[in-house]
């Protein structure tokens, strides 16, 4: 596997990954998160919104980087 497999195969989980937290988030209700009981898994709803609010961001970074380097063509093929 190359470089650029593997790159690409981290850019695609978080693109995934950062889909499935914007759907997780819930600003005015349950939203989807209310499905496997997302609220039971944390200790407060807002330690739980804190919580999506640091991965989401995280991964948004990392898609957003791996974006630009995958644009870009810095990476030799």
């Amino acid at each position: 596997m190359s470089v650029i497999n593997i790159i690409q195969t981290i850019w695609a989980v978080s693109a995934v990954g950062l889909i499935v937290l914007v759907l997780l988030h819930s600003p005015k209700g349950d939203g989807i998160g209310g499905i496997g009981g997302q609220a039971q898994l944390f200790t407060s709803t807002k330690s739980a919104e804190t919580a999506l609010n640091r991965v989401t961001w995280i991964l948004s970074v990392i898609f957003l980087g791996l974006s630009v380097i995958l644009s870009a063509g810095w990476l030799a093929r």
